[in-house]
C-alpha cells in the first residue's frame, strides 16, 4: 500500500488501489462473469451448464445438453449485451458454447 495520506480514505478506494496494484482484477472479473451467468440464465440454463469460463475477453461455456447449446447459439450477441451490462464493463466480446 502506499503512504497515508490522510486518515479519511474510502473503503472503496484502498479496495480498488490495493486490487490494481496486486494485478487482481483479472481473477475478479473472472469470478463476476461467472456469478452473472448463473444470475442471468436462471436454473433451467444453469442446470446444464458445466463450466463458465472468461480468456482474453473470450467467454467459453461449456454446455451439457447440445440441444440448449444450439438454441443459445442464436441468441449470442443478446447474451454478450446483457452480460456486459450486468457486470457495467465490457468484458466480453466473444461467446464459445461448447
Amino acid at each position: 500500500m502506499s503512504k497515508r495520506l490522510n486518515d479519511n480514505l474510502k473503503i472503496s478506494d484502498v479496495l480498488k488501489e490495493f486490487v490494481e496494484k496486486n494485478n487482481l482484477e483479472q481473477g475478479l472479473n473472472k469470478v463476476d462473469v461467472k456469478d452473472a451467468w448463473e444470475q442471468l440464465m436462471g436454473n433451467g440454463v444453469n442446470n446444464y451448464t458445466n463450466t463458465v469460463s472468461l480468456k482474453n475477453k473470450t467467454l467459453y461455456v461449456s454446455l451439457s445438453s447440445s440441444v440448449l447449446r444450439e438454441e443459445l447459439s442464436y441468441g449470442k450477441e443478446k447474451i454478450i449485451k446483457m452480460l456486459n451490462e450486468a457486470l457495467g464493463k465490457e468484458l466480453i466480446e466473444k461467446l464459445v458454447l461448447r
